[in-house]
């Protein structure tokens, strides 16, 4: 007999492939938000860690970053286990996971900061870097850092564990879909392609 969480998790796939949930969404480019990103790195921005205390983001650049919006009550929240896989696979050559919690999409996250770290190390061990609880989706309130990746990509999640793979000096992007697993051949192709580009 299956355990109830494969049998959420196969559920949920099942009705994001009928429904498209999980692909990504256009992102509402506006010229001036094209502007003010295009020559800027992500890793200029100010951001917090997950207990709210400010974060240096900038020790990320001269990495391979794979930037998630993470959500913990999520038929996709088993994700965790293979990111955290990647980030002890990649560690050794520069490359590291970085996530977002996020409530966006199905209200998905929990509301503390404390509730979501206590999770996250109890049931996934998690080692890398998580950030301040945020929001993604584009309008009021959006993290800068969504709309940034956003204005490079064309691209925002449109549902939990969306994933973007930033370059070294955190000026491009590429995205991928909450369908991607993190172990996937394409986010492993587009790692080792950054990792190659010449600075």
């Amino acid at each position: 007999m299956r355990p109830l969480s494969t049998i959420k998790l196969a559920l949920t796939s099942l009705a994001m492939l009928l429904t498209g949930t999980g692909a990504a969404q256009d992102a509402p480019l506006a010229n001036d938000l094209t502007t003010k990103w295009k020559d800027a790195s992500v890793y200029a921005i100010a951001v917090k860690h997950l207990d709210g205390t400010a974060a240096d983001f900038k020790q990320f650049e001269g990495k391979v970053a794979i930037l998630v919006n993470t959500a913990s009550q999520c038929g996709l929240t088993p994700q965790y286990a293979a990111l955290e896989a990647l980030a002890a696979k990649y560690k050794d050559r520069g490359v590291v996971v970085l996530g977002f919690p996020s409530a966006d999409f199905g209200g998905q996250e929990f509301d503390s900061a404390k509730e979501i770290r206590e999770f996250c190390d109890s049931k996934y061990k998690i080692t890398f870097p998580l950030f301040e609880k945020c929001h993604v989706k584009a309008g009021a309130g959006q993290s800068p850092v969504f709309e940034c990746l956003s204005a490079k990509t064309g691209k925002l999640p449109s549902w939990n564990f969306g994933k973007y793979i930033i370059s070294k000096d955190g000026k491009s992007a590429t995205f991928f879909d909450s369908r991607v697993a993190p172990d996937s051949k394409l986010i492993e192709a587009a790692i080792l392609a950054c990792l190659n580009a010449k600075s």
